[in-house]
């Protein structure tokens, strides 16, 4: 009973030592990033479908608009001054595909999950984002990185991409196969 106490006190100590380490990381990295969260109005096959209509439109829009951007500030600028297009491209897509519904973008401050793009790993926390919203928006989402472009450069990076990572399980896992190690011995 005794060494399940001290093993547990540790792994809580590991653990939280783990998070803060990992925290500050995460905010420094998180800092360079500008992303896009196209959020579709449903989950109804119809809706998912036009949001990757409206994904694609979006991208082939910006693309050109950050394609000169040496700084996210740079991109954050562009981003801003296109919102009002942004919208309306958006609405146009909805409205062609016999859609009643509007886009709205808006650039703001969100949390993000852990993601990895390829070969890039980004860190959950507080990012800079492009928001559009079509309709509702309860639907499930498209999100990608406009700054650095991994979306808007070469490789079209979709869902199917992404690997949802958790530090804290890593750790876990890590330090179990450490400790079933030490009792094969």
């Amino acid at each position: 009973m005794k060494n399940s106490c001290i093993i547990f006190f540790l792994s809580f100590i590991i653990i939280l030592a783990s998070v803060f380490a990992f925290g500050k990381e995460e905010t420094q990295n998180v800092n360079g990033y500008l992303r896009i969260h196209i959020r579709a109005n449903s989950n109804l096959e119809t809706d998912q479908s036009v949001k990757y209509l409206v994904r694609d439109g979006i991208v082939e829009y910006l693309t050109p608009v950050v394609a000169e951007c040496k700084t996210k500030e740079e991109a954050q600028r562009a981003i801003t001054e296109s919102l009002d297009e942004v919208s309306l491209l958006a609405t146009t897509i909805l409205r062609e595909n016999g859609y009643s519904y509007q886009g709205q973008a808006l650039l703001k401050r969100e949390n993000f999950p852990t993601r990895v793009y390829g070969e890039y790993t980004l860190p959950n926390g507080v990012y800079d984002a492009l928001i559009v919203e079509l309709g509702e928006a309860k639907g499930d989402n498209w999100w990608c990185v406009i700054y650095p472009p991994l979306c808007f450069a070469g490789g079209n990076l979709t869902a199917g991409n992404i690997v949802y990572k958790s530090k804290i399980v890593e750790i876990i896992n890590e330090w179990k196969n450490k400790m079933g190690g030490v009792g094969a011995r």
